[in-house]
């Protein structure tokens, strides 16, 4: 068996590596005392480098800078959305049931800080896009005095299918309820601005981008909203989330967000996700590449083929020095079906031999071809022998 020494990161849907720039940046802010809160100057400084992040990431995503909520990640973002009681003008606003697409992260799909009684799961296609007449049923069955919160994610972070968002924004606004973006996957891999997805609130992430990891957003769209604080006790985030902010983290964020959305960075990784692709069709006839009939993001491949375990694969995959992941895994390292696929309605038994690549902003075509060569020994190995 031939071993890669030198590893090749195809991992980027669960972390990027940290960009250069990036880490330039974080270093440069962690030199610096002060505490954002306070008057003298170290503090203003910090402060400016917040100020200054705000911008970037709003960038990001075509939003507001003043509707910047900095948090430790993603997953907080999303519980701090995921509330049965926003404000809007100030004043409470309840919320009684919160919608989620069957194939959300489990930061959403756990419902945030609703009742369990009160999430309720909206169905996706063979394709996992949401079938908003569907949603639309669901949003119709409440009672007139009832309003809900709709969480969708923006790109699966498994099949890289993109969602109807501005289809999704249109019909909540509607029937007059809430509506949540889960943006962590798609910010920064395609065009995306809240005004056109017609949400409430955006979550985002760092270390997606190739941002430090431990920092995210939450940001506010249309509309007087905003769910009441998960975190509270401080000013910090004009009274919207308590606890010092992570400036240097903040930072590196800022910095990554701006590279991210290079267009012929976005294009580059594109090209090589589709050659990669017509080589894996190439070097095996029978693979099935999840959502590929539909918009997806240009730098995610899903793919299984019947009879080949996934967590073999994977183990075979390190030891060549490729470094992919799973569909699916559980707390104890062990390799499930994936709940994304399972959704979709494919079979269990093709869905527990689901392998995602994920290329990003470092990615070369001698990463891609390692990987080709890696599963040609693979495929080669572990292809069910065909009978008769």
């Amino acid at each position: 068996m031939t071993i890669n020494r030198e590893p090749t990161y195809l991992d980027y849907n669960a972390s990027a590596p940290l960009r250069e720039e990036a880490l330039s940046a974080l270093k440069e802010a962690y030199k610096a005392a002060g505490n954002a809160s306070s008057v003298h100057s170290s503090g203003r400084r910090a402060r400016a480098i917040i100020e200054d992040a705000r911008h970037k990431i709003a960038d990001l995503v075509d939003g507001n800078p003043a509707n910047i909520i900095f948090t430790s990640g993603a997953s907080e973002a999303n519980v701090t959305a995921l509330s049965p009681t926003w404000l809007k003008n100030g004043e409470p606003y309840i919320l009684t049931q919160v919608f989620v697409s069957a194939i959300e992260h489990p930061s959403i799909i756990a419902g945030g800080r609703f009742a369990a009684q009160n999430v309720q799961s909206i169905p996706v296609d063979e394709n996992g896009r949401v079938v908003v007449s569907e949603l639309r049923r669901l949003l119709e069955k409440l009672g007139r005095d009832e309003t809900a919160l709709v969480s969708v994610m923006a790109a699966n972070s498994e099949t890289g299918v993109l969602q109807p968002l501005q289809e999704i924004g249109v019909l909540t606004e509607e029937l007059g309820h809430l509506y949540h973006v889960d943006a962590v996957q798609m910010a920064g891999k395609e065009p995306l601005s809240m005004a056109m997805a017609g949400c409430n609130s955006m979550s985002v992430s760092s270390h997606k981008i190739g941002g430090p990891q431990g920092v995210g957003a939450l940001i506010l769209g249309k509309g007087d909203f905003r769910p009441v604080p998960l975190l509270t006790g401080g000013g910090q985030e004009s009274w919207r989330r308590a606890g010092t902010e992570n400036t240097a983290g903040i930072a590196g964020f800022a910095v990554a967000a701006a590279q991210s959305t290079d267009p012929e960075e976005r294009a580059r990784i594109s090209h090589l996700r589709n050659h990669m692709e017509e080589r894996l069709k190439e070097l095996s006839s029978d693979v099935v590449i999840f959502g590929k009939d539909v918009a997806r993001l240009g730098n995610t491949t899903c793919f299984a083929v019947e009879g080949i375990s996934a967590e073999t694969a994977l183990i075979n995959f390190d030891l060549f020095g490729v470094a992919v992941s799973s569909g699916s895994a559980c707390s104890s390292g062990k390799v499930g079906a994936s709940h994304v696929l399972l959704a979709m309605g494919v079979p269990e038994s093709l869905a527990r031999g689901a392998i995602r690549v994920s290329l990003g902003w470092a990615t070369t075509q001698e990463d891609v071809e390692r990987f080709l060569s890696a599963w040609t020994k693979i495929y080669k190995r572990m292809k069910p022998t065909q009978k008769g």
